[in-house]
């Protein structure tokens, strides 16, 4: 994730909505993916000083500020990009709801930030019915123990199904998260992670479900043929894999190929967008300097895919010593607890390759 610059100077953040600088209103500009000030015109209309057009305020920014995003004046949308994908928002008459629902939509609009700059295609459920992406915020029933994701039960549950992910709000609230996160010992998650996770699940539909790597997929991931009830119910009842530090990227991944591919494709984006944000800041790991992986590129071919699958992977390896070393001094936990197996580092680079084809890929699935 990038920082970006007020028209006075000051350093600003993807989630800030007032420079605390000079006072202006910041809204987030989807069609040019940056952060921007905002003064009134002649006609007290919002013109960005960015790119000097004019904008309006997402109305989930005007009547509940729990956006910062905003939409071109002409547009006849209220909402934006972001808030479009919305299908089912928290019921705002439970105390804590909104809290729960503005942390939601940060860790959405990350997620978007980063496929909006990897030009992965984004499209809702009204522009694409059968195919298009939306998100639904409910809150449980009953209160889930164990956050099985996708287990048919009589309360909400985490997942994904046809296009649609569920977001159970509760893992909005850090003391339900941390409760979950000790008792299933999965010590990175977060609501951040839910989100990549399951756009994961939404995006092998896409791109690879009906596909031509395919084949390469299940040469990879495994046969996702298999019966995935039974999988999570093996998993649930025994644990992971006994060998699964030396084949997949989690635990949770060595369940079933959907699952490992969601892992896997979650890590990557998790990779990504740290790497953005080391480069942005001008880092140096022992005169390496952090590329930006976020930089666009015309080359799709195999070498290019190839080498600068390459330089990302070492770029990560560099960075992610010094942060668990930095960690460490703080008396904490790594920063990043993983070893990759050279099986989940190749299931990477596919999604590397599955990324930089994406367009192509998306209009086959499509079809």
């Amino acid at each position: 994730m990038k920082t970006f610059v007020c028209q006075c100077g000051n350093k600003l953040y993807f989630s800030n909505s007032q420079c605390v600088v000079c006072g202006l209103l910041l809204g987030f500009l989807p069609d040019d993916v940056l952060l921007s000030a905002f003064t009134r015109n002649g006609f007290g209309n919002l013109q960005a000083s960015s790119n000097g057009r004019i904008y309006r305020q997402c109305k989930n920014y005007i009547d509940h500020n729990v956006c910062n995003w905003m939409v071109p004046f002409d547009d006849p949308q209220d909402f934006c990009p972001s808030c479009q994908l919305n299908e089912v928002t928290p019921n705002l008459d439970v105390e804590g709801n909104k809290q729960f629902w503005y942390r939601l939509e940060q860790a959405k609009r990350r997620l978007l930030y980063t496929l909006f700059k990897l030009k992965v295609p984004v499209v809702n459920r009204r522009q694409e019915p059968t195919t298009g992406l939306g998100f639904s915020f409910l809150e449980d029933e009953v209160a889930d123990e164990y956050g099985n994701e996708l287990t048919v039960k009589n309360y909400v549950s985490t997942g994904h199904s046809a296009g649609l992910v569920t977001i159970d709000i509760k893992e909005a609230e850090h003391s339900t998260r941390l409760r979950l996160r000790e008792s299933l010992n999965e010590n990175y998650r977060t609501l951040l992670g839910h989100f990549r996770h399951e756009s994961g699940h939404y995006y092998w539909d896409r791109f690879v479900k009906n596909g031509y790597l395919l084949n390469d997929f299940r040469d990879l991931f495994g046969d996702e043929r298999m019966n995935y009830s039974q999988a999570m119910k093996v998993y649930y009842a025994e644990g992971p894999k006994k060998n699964w530090q030396n084949v997949w990227i989690s635990a949770y991944a060595s369940m079933h190929p959907w699952e490992d591919w969601a892992e896997t494709w979650a890590h990557y984006l998790h990779m990504v967008d740290t790497l953005e944000t080391a480069s942005d800041f001008d880092f140096s790991v022992s005169g390496n300097k952090v590329a930006n992986p976020l930089v666009a590129s015309g080359q799709h071919d195999h070498v290019y895919t190839a080498t600068s699958f390459t330089h990302l992977f070492n770029d990560w390896c560099r960075l992610t010593e010094v942060l668990n070393g930095l960690n460490r001094s703080m008396g904490l936990d790594d920063a990043y607890p993983f070893v990759i197996p050279i099986s989940a580092l190749d299931k990477l680079r596919f999604v590397h390759q599955v990324v930089l084809q994406n367009d192509g890929l998306y209009q086959d699935s499509l079809k």
